[in-house]
């Protein structure tokens, strides 16, 4: 394996060369994912995409170690099973800092997924402050800490475990209510009132570019988010080639669902709005 810190992404493999048009499997606990479905559409447009939510088991925070690696595994032995993905792209953090070992041992495709992207922030840095704004697992990770204690260097990294953040994200892309003040309050740690001023932060789970507008403006100064989306979708290209200078349209990108819940007119609207018009519920309930 090998790891990408400039881009906070991991991937193995070599590059692919296809007959036909790729099939990429982006997955995610939830809607959060879609951030980086976003960017690697554009960047593969012949290729057919599911976007798969493991939504029965949202938040992933909220699963041991041990569970989250055999939830995501069984999971993607069936959405392998049946999509046979060319590649997967594991777009989350609290699953890629674990499990991508487990999968990659465990399937013969090329796996990329998303890590905190620390060394670029600390070198973007001019205050020499950044912040790192994921979930509560992803913060306690020791893969985490090992990339401050390798690359922060002089470099004050002040790690944000948000308990919030990713389910009003959810909630927003939903059609639902979410108050300002639920959103600055999440983010506030990020910007100390002491020392040197945060001038980074690093947007270290998939869910907050749905919420970066809000939290641009919430800030108390100006800062630069780190997306690792366009990364991603790079590193996807770089694994499977160029798109061809023409192609055939393809049919429509799917929408698959794991919790058996119905969707609602308002997120289906959402989800068209990021080209996902076809949806299907594919039950897994967590524990079964």
């Amino acid at each position: 394996m090998r790891v990408d810190l400039w881009a906070g992404i991991q991937y193995q493999g070599a590059a692919m060369t296809l007959p036909r048009a790729p099939v990429i499997l982006v997955f995610d606990s939830g809607l959060g994912g879609l951030t980086v479905f976003r960017e690697v559409v554009k960047a593969r447009p012949d290729a057919r995409f599911v976007y798969a939510a493991d939504d029965a088991a949202f938040p992933y925070g909220g699963l041991d170690e041990g569970a989250l690696v055999a939830r995501v595994t069984a999971v993607m032995d069936r959405l392998v099973a049946l999509h046979a993905p060319d590649l997967v792209v594991v777009a989350c953090n609290t699953a890629s800092t674990l499990v991508l070992p487990a999968l990659r041992a465990r399937f013969a495709l090329p796996f990329v997924g998303t890590v905190p992207a620390i060394k670029p922030a600390v070198e973007r840095s001019v205050t020499r402050r950044v912040a790192v704004l994921a979930t509560p697992g992803t913060v306690k990770r020791d893969y985490t800490q090992a990339l401050i204690d390798e690359f922060a260097g002089d470099c004050k990294v002040t790690l944000v475990g948000s308990t919030a953040l990713a389910g009003l994200a959810e909630a927003q892309l939903r059609g639902e209510a979410v108050e300002d003040a639920a959103i600055a309050a999440e983010i506030a740690p990020c910007f100390p009132d002491e020392g040197p001023p945060t001038d980074v932060v690093v947007l270290g789970c998939t869910h907050y570019p749905l919420l970066r507008t809000r939290m641009e403006r919430l800030a108390p100064w100006p800062v630069a988010w780190i997306d690792p989306a366009p990364a991603i979708a790079r590193r996807v290209t770089q694994l499977l080639g160029a798109p061809p200078p023409a192609h055939d349209g393809e049919e429509e990108a799917a929408a698959l669902f794991t919790s058996g819940r119905a969707v609602t007119p308002e997120l289906r609207r959402a989800l068209g709005a990021f080209g996902l018009a076809r949806l299907h519920i594919e039950a897994m309930p967590l524990g079964a």
